[in-house]
C-alpha cells in the first residue's frame, strides 16, 4: 500500500509541486487549502504523514498542528517561510516532528519525509545504535568510541539517549530541558549549552566542527546520522 501524505499549502503551485514530485515517487497524496479541511483529512483519510504549512488562511498552521496532536501522533513536517524562528519552534513544541523553511529542495523534504515516517511505528526497539566509530548500547548504558568506553556523567548519558533515540529530529531547547532536566528547566539554555559542549568534546572528531550534535540556530539541536554506518 503507497504512503498516504496529506499536503496542506494554500498556494496552488506549491500544492502542484509537491502533488507531482510525491506521486511520481509512489506516495500517494491529499491536498488541503485550509486549516478545517486539513483537520477533516486528517480524521477521515488516514494519512501517514502530514506537511503542514504554518501560513493557512483561518486557521494557522500552529493551531492545526495543536489540535491534531490532542488525539493523534502522526508524524507532520512543517513548511514555513516565515523569517523568525520562533514559529518552528513553537511547532516543535506543539509536536511537529520537523521543518523546513520555504523555499527548500524537493531531496531535503524527501529525507524529512523518511525520517518522519521511520518515526512514525518503529519496529521492535533496537538497543545498540551505531554512527560511524560510536556505538551507544541502551541496554547497557555503554557508549564506545573508536574502540574505546566513553565514559559519560548520568546527565550527559541522558541527554545523548535522547538525542540518538530522537535521530535526525529538530528538539527544541524546551523539549531537551524539560525531557532531561525535568519542569521548571524550560529556560536553562545556559546550562543546556554547557551540556552540549561537553558531550561534543567527548564524542565529536572535531569539537569545534560537529557533525554528530549539530546546532539548528534559532531552534535548538539535531542529532545527525548522515553518514553513519
Amino acid at each position: 500500500m503507497a504512503t498516504r501524505v496529506l499536503v496542506v499549502d494554500d498556494e496552488p503551485q506549491i500544492q502542484q509541486l509537491l502533488r507531482t514530485a510525491l506521486e511520481g515517487r509512489g506516495y500517494e497524496i491529499r491536498l488541503a487549502g485550509d486549516g478545517r479541511t486539513a483537520l477533516d483529512l486528517a480524521a477521515t483519510a488516514w494519512p501517514d504523514v502530514i506537511v503542514l504549512d504554518l501560513g493557512l488562511p483561518g486557521m494557522d498552521g500552529l493551531e492545526v498542528c495543536r489540535r491534531i496532536r490532542e488525539w493523534s501522533r502522526v508524524p507532520i513536517v512543517v513548511l514555513s517561510a516565515r523569517e523568525g524562528d520562533r514559529d518552528k519552534v513553537e511547532a516543535l513544541d506543539l509536536g511537529a516532528d520537523d521543518y523546513l523553511t520555504k523555499p527548500f529542495s524537493m531531496e531535503e523534504l524527501l529525507a524529512r519525509l523518511r525520517v518522519a515516517l521511520r518515526h512514525r511505528a518503529p519496529a521492535a526497539e533496537i538497543p545498540v545504535r551505531h554512527c560511524g566509530e560510536l556505538t551507544v548500547d541502551l541496554n547497557r548504558r555503554q557508549v564506545v568510541r573508536a574502540g574505546v568506553e566513553v565514559h559519560l556523567t548520568p546527565t550527559e548519558y541522558d541527554l545523548l539517549r535522547l538525542f540518538i533515540t530522537n535521530a535526525d529530529r529538530a528538539l527544541t531547547q524546551r523539549h531537551i530541558l524539560r525531557e532531561v532536566w525535568g519542569p521548571g528547566y524550560e529556560n536553562d539554555v545556559a546550562t543546556l549549552r554547557v551540556f552540549v559542549t561537553q558531550l561534543r568534546q567527548k564524542l565529536e572528531p572535531e569539537p569545534s566542527r560537529p557533525r554528530l550534535i549539530v546546532t539548528e540556530t534559532g531552534v535548538g539541536y539535531r542529532f545527525r546520522t548522515e553518514g553513519c554506518g
